[in-house]
Parts: structure tokens; C-alpha cells; sequence
């Protein structure tokens, strides 16, 4: 079984990728394979509304974005992480998985997943409740812990002190890792759940 992990923050070595460290231990005694995207550094642009992905089945914009695509079809599970910007997730993050998540169209449907941010202070929530709309909105099961799942710190591995912040990962990470097995039990014994006939309900007709 194998975890992605996209890296928000501009900063390799920042509070947020030591949250995910703290996590990527817990899989790897799981014999969970991870691999990083670090995508807070670089130059990604924001959807335009081309629509070209519908054709093609890839975005237009060959970057990052469909460098990722083909890792993110073959994961088991997906993890979101970002520093919190103005009580926000950071924009190139966002522009990313807004293309990620649009231009990409096979069935997602029971990947697991989870969001972290990482603050000075505040922001956190606001932060997880935004990342944790992206898989929501596409059937992947939303792993939990034992709080939100954020750490806090400002200079680079000032999380480290975070000592409650730092069991949340290790919590989280055992948590999906349970959840992951569990939904491959269930795929073997019961398969995927049937789905309706999609019915696309504007609000102006």
C-alpha cells in the first residue's frame, strides 16, 4: 500500500514537513510506502476554466499538476499539508489541487485521506476544513485523529517542541493506516458501493 503526500509549504524542511515526518514513521513501521510532492516552491498556475481536461483527460497546463496525476490514481491513500497563510491554505497549493482534482477523472472513490496545517497561532481549522473539501467532494473517507490536525510552530522546526501537535500525526497516521486496511478488507468482501446516475442540479436553469 503506498501514501502520497503533497507538501504545501515553500519550505522543504519547514513545521509541515515535520508533521508529515512524524507520520511517514508511523507508515513506515506499517510497511507503508510514502512518496512526497513538494509543491509549495513551485510556479504553479491557477484553473482557467478551459475545459480542455475534459477531452484530453489531463490538464493543459503540463506541469506538477499532471506529473502528480498518474501517483495520485495509484495511492492508496492521500495526504494534504499546509502552512496556514492569513487563515488560509498557501495559494500554490491550492491552485495545485484545484487542477489536480478538476482535470483528473478517474473514480477516487474510497482513497483514503487526511489534512494537516501547520500555524504560528491561528488558522489551523479554517485550514483543515478548507484541504479536507478536496477529497470530500469525491467519496474518499476523511482519516481523523484524536484533535485537528494541525502542529503549531513559526521558524522552521519550532514544531518540534509541539509535543501534543506531534502525537496528533502519529495518531492520525496509525488511524488512516487502520482506515486503509479496512477499506481494502471491505473492496475484497463487498466491492465498491453502487452508484447512482450522476443528476446536476444548477441553481439558475
Amino acid at each position: 500500500m503506498k501514501v502520497l503526500m503533497i507538501n504545501g509549504s515553500p519550505r522543504k524542511n519547514g513545521n509541515t514537513s515535520l508533521a508529515l515526518a512524524q507520520m511517514a514513521k508511523i507508515f513506515d513501521a506499517e510497511g507503508i510506502d510514502t512518496e512526497t510532492v513538494q509543491v509549495g516552491n513551485e510556479d504553479i498556475r491557477g484553473c482557467i476554466a478551459c475545459h480542455y481536461c475534459d477531452e484530453h483527460g489531463r490538464c493543459a497546463f503540463d506541469d506538477l499538476v499532471n506529473e502528480t496525476a498518474a501517483k495520485f490514481e495509484e495511492c492508496d491513500g492521500l495526504i494534504i499539508a499546509s502552512p496556514v497563510y492569513y487563515g488560509s491554505a498557501n495559494g500554490t497549493l491550492i491552485s495545485f489541487l484545484d487542477r489536480l482534482f478538476y482535470s483528473t477523472r478517474f473514480d477516487k472513490t474510497m482513497k483514503a485521506a487526511a489534512s494537516v496545517a501547520a500555524a504560528r497561532r491561528g488558522g489551523i481549522t479554517a485550514t483543515y476544513d478548507e484541504l479536507n473539501k478536496y477529497p470530500a467532494i469525491c467519496g474518499m473517507p476523511i482519516a481523523t485523529g484524536q484533535y485537528w490536525n494541525g502542529v503549531h510552530g513559526r521558524e522552521a522546526g519550532e514544531a518540534a517542541g509541539d509535543e501534543e501537535g506531534l502525537q496528533q500525526m502519529r495518531t492520525l497516521a496509525r488511524n488512516m493506516v487502520f482506515l486503509m486496511k479496512s477499506i481494502k478488507l471491505g473492496k475484497e468482501a463487498y466491492g465498491i458501493p453502487p452508484k447512482e446516475e450522476f443528476h446536476r442540479t444548477n441553481f439558475i436553469r
